[in-house]
């Protein structure tokens, strides 16, 4: 056995071949909850209704790559995973539909000096179609899917007479092929799973990938979105390999429901890890 010692970050073991955290850095990592970490590059990302935080994706990144390998987030978004990625010395791809938020991804690495010529690569258009045009294999696919046609919900409110209102809601875009835009549950979930067997054809084996997701509501009913997911991956033939519970604790309170009747905050995520077996 060759190991390295660090003594404030403990020991690196050279056959780790899937990052290059020491055993103490690893385990770590392996908690079931994981609370939600701001930094003051977030900012520009809430130009976007639903962002990654960046050091939320730096440790997934950490934990599930090696320097220079390649990440690949096929809803974009605010461009979070490629920052995370740069800072963490790897190469990313970023997808997204909209030109909107590939300008918001290129603004904010910009703003970072983060060269896109050296490690990213931004795509505008339709993942479905363009993973299968990925040139080689990627080592690890991080993402959050759009929650169904959530955002799309007009009512945007808790109370008929306005009086208790969230603000500031904005859906993706106007496109059919949007995972956001399916008319129902079910056919968000066949093109969400049609995605992800082409983002199984180009992970490498034994590789990981990790989907954000929260639990949401489909006509006032609340889903087990997190579980349909998991399903969905194992038929696809991925190996489900446990999730960790992402605390948000900055989210505000809405007072759903109240006084009739009991209705969730969602105040976490869950970080669903697959494997490619």
């Amino acid at each position: 056995m060759i190991k390295i010692e660090n003594k404030n970050k403990g020991i690196y073991d050279k056959r780790n071949k899937l990052n290059d955290l020491t055993g103490k850095e690893w385990l770590q990592l392996t908690k079931s909850v994981w609370i939600s970490e701001r930094c003051v590059e977030d900012k520009d990302a809430f130009e976007h209704p639903a962002p990654f935080l960046i050091r939320d994706i730096r440790k997934l990144i950490r934990l599930f790559t090696k320097k220079n390998m390649v990440v690949l987030d096929l809803f974009m978004g605010s461009g979070t995973t490629l920052i995370a990625s740069a800072l963490e010395e790897r190469n990313s791809i970023g997808i997204d539909l909209s030109r909107k938020y590939c300008a918001l991804a290129r603004k904010r690495l910009k703003k970072l000096k983060i060269k896109t010529k050296d490690r990213v690569r931004i795509v505008k258009g339709n993942s479905l179609k363009e993973i299968s045009k990925i040139k080689g294999k990627i080592d690890y696919c991080v993402t959050s899917p759009p929650y169904h046609n959530i955002l799309r919900n007009k009512g945007m409110g808790v109370r008929a007479d306005g009086s208790q209102r969230r603000q500031g809601i904005e859906y993706y875009s106007e496109y059919p092929d949007d995972v956001g835009n399916q008319k129902s549950y079910d056919n968000f979930l066949i093109l969400f799973g049609k995605i992800m067997k082409e983002v199984y054809k180009k992970l490498r084996e034994e590789k990981y990938c990790s989907i954000i997701i929260s639990d949401f509501t489909v006509k006032k009913k609340e889903t087990n979105a997190h579980g349909d997911v998991i399903k969905l991956m194992q038929k696809i033939g991925f190996e489900f390999s446990g999730s960790v519970v992402l605390m948000q604790n900055s989210k505000p309170l809405y007072p759903f429901g109240y006084p009739y009747a009991y209705k969730i905050n969602h105040h976490h995520q869950y970080i669903l890890n697959f494997r490619k077996v």
